[in-house]
């Protein structure tokens, strides 16, 4: 009976809190919102794959929409317009983050870029990353490096190649996009490094998503605690805190390894241009840096730089695989820009194969790798599309469902590059119906070195080889079902026979 009447007490304490919020909120001009369950709000309508539920409601509610996650407002975006007013008009009034806990626990209590609350620290720190890491000259000082990676990719494949024997691409493009990214910012042989198995690697970034996206009461229900003893108890704390010391431990070891004197250095890699900082800084420096915010840009960059390249690409190759039309002339258009005796591809070769960009962009419309940007946060009252968003109000833009609307996009779900032939539309943030890497200031600085990899990745495997379906199989047989939550996959690995074909 003492359990049972707890349990009264906290569901009407909450409800009566959840009531209050309502009148005080009832004289303003609030976007619409589906039915809410009390406490819960609409958690209940959010299925395994949050983007495609948010469309649906969006679909009945309107492009501009409130939904509560707990006592949380969420405002959705789902149209090119909302989005615009969102992410330019009023990019000031809500470039800010929210506290969530298990972004501040892998971000080491926000010390990084990607997760960190708007203010002049996370300036400096957004300023430096673009400086020192993510610039146009630092992304081309790494070309070598992709270039690498791809010989060496291309190399194991004419392998597989040999006797037809189906290769995951799935796998494979993730071990191209780590291998490349392990170098960049580790500095170290994905392959052949003492502190990474790369069998675990791929699991560790899954776990890490997976621990992110998940239900976590504190977030949703800050009330005196009762929240934090709820994730205690269903072991969601755990599993956050195993994959923040599962990376800790990674990280620590590479950086130990870069503060050895007698290390031999191939290249400056991101940790060596970090530490440069910091042995230099001086108590007026604006920008002060830590062990720990190298942590924080390496969990960024673990999180956000790996799967999502890998992502675009095995999108783009299922696509085709599902077109072996449209796979031809890709194929035909690319080798004859390039000719047919090329026994490397360089990323000067890129640039000759404006088709391949097409694909890649059709790709980001159709799959893009991160369905919803990362939350935002107002920090003041804003109108949107005449409604009123208040202060502390999340923002979720679905920059899926605006890549399938049909008033923007002839036949949305259909996949046709040539849908781009001289058309204006671009991905870098200034177009709001393609927004695969956000906009304003919160767009993602890691565009450059994200688009080198899968633009180089793609050409390599469509110059090289040609691809067949499995034994037993046609292209109709390839599904595009998805899977995921901060990032969307394919569900079922793609596997595809490479036949060398230059």
């Amino acid at each position: 009976m003492a359990i049972s009447l707890l349990c009264f007490c906290f569901v009407t304490f909450l409800t009566l809190i959840f009531l209050v919020k309502k009148i005080k909120q009832s004289k303003w001009n609030l976007p619409p919102t589906p039915p809410t369950f009390p406490v819960i709000g609409n958690l209940h309508q959010i299925g395994e794959l949050p983007h495609r539920s948010l469309q649906s409601l969006a679909q009945r509610f309107g492009p501009v929409m409130l939904i509560h996650f707990g006592f949380v407002p969420v405002v959705v975006i789902t149209s090119k317009e909302a989005a615009e007013e969102v992410l330019r008009t009023h990019d000031l009034d809500c470039c800010s983050r929210p506290k969530l806990v298990g972004t501040r626990l892998l971000s080491r209590d926000f010390k990084d870029v990607g997760f960190t609350p708007y203010g002049e620290e996370w300036k400096e720190r957004r300023k430096f990353a673009v400086r020192e890491l993510f610039c146009l000259k630092k992304v081309q000082s790494f070309r070598h490096i992709r270039e690498e990676e791809c010989n060496i990719l291309v190399k194991k494949l004419s392998e597989s190649a040999v006797d037809r024997t189906p290769v995951d691409l799935s796998k494979t493009l993730f071990w191209l996009t780590a291998s490349i990214l392990f170098r960049v910012a580790l500095g170290q042989d994905f392959h052949e490094s003492k502190f990474i198995d790369k069998e675990e690697i791929e699991e560790l970034v899954f776990e890490a998503e997976t621990a992110l996206a998940s239900f976590t009461c504190s977030d949703f229900f800050p009330v005196a605690g009762l929240g934090w003893l709820v994730d205690w108890f269903s072991g969601q704390h755990k599993r956050l805190n195993d994959v923040y010391l599962k990376l800790d431990t990674l990280f620590q070891l590479v950086i130990d390894d870069h503060m050895n004197p007698g290390r031999t250095k191939n290249h400056e890699d991101i940790i060596d241009a970090m530490l440069d900082v910091i042995h230099k800084q001086g108590k007026n420096d604006s920008l002060k840096l830590t062990v720990d915010h190298i942590k924080g840009f390496l969990a960024n960059i673990f999180l956000a730089g790996i799967d999502t390249g890998a992502i675009t690409m095995i999108w783009a190759m299922t696509e085709l695989a599902k077109k072996p039309k449209l796979m031809k002339k890709v194929q035909d258009e690319i080798r004859d820009c390039l000719g047919n005796n090329k026994e490397t591809i360089t990323e000067e070769d890129v640039d000759k194969v404006p088709y391949l960009k097409l694909v890649i962009k059709e790709t980001f419309r159709l799959h893009p790798a991160a369905p919803l940007i990362l939350p935002r946060e107002t920090m003041s009252h804003m109108k949107v599309q005449g409604y009123d968003i208040l202060p502390k109000t999340r923002i979720l833009v679905n920059t899926w469902a605006i890549g399938r609307d049909p008033k923007l996009w002839t036949e949305p779900e259909e996949f046709n590059p040539e849908r781009f032939i001289d058309s204006h539309v671009d991905y870098r943030g200034q177009h709001y119906e393609l927004l695969p890497f956000g906009s304003g200031r919160r767009m993602c600085p890691g565009m450059p070195m994200g688009i080198a990899t899968v633009e180089l990745g793609l050409l390599n495997l469509l110059y090289f080889f040609d691809w067949r379906v499995p034994d037993g199989m046609t292209h109709k047989d390839i599904d595009t079902e998805e899977a995921g939550t901060l990032t969307t996959v394919k569900k079922v690995p793609l596997k595809l026979v490479p036949v060398r074909a230059m």
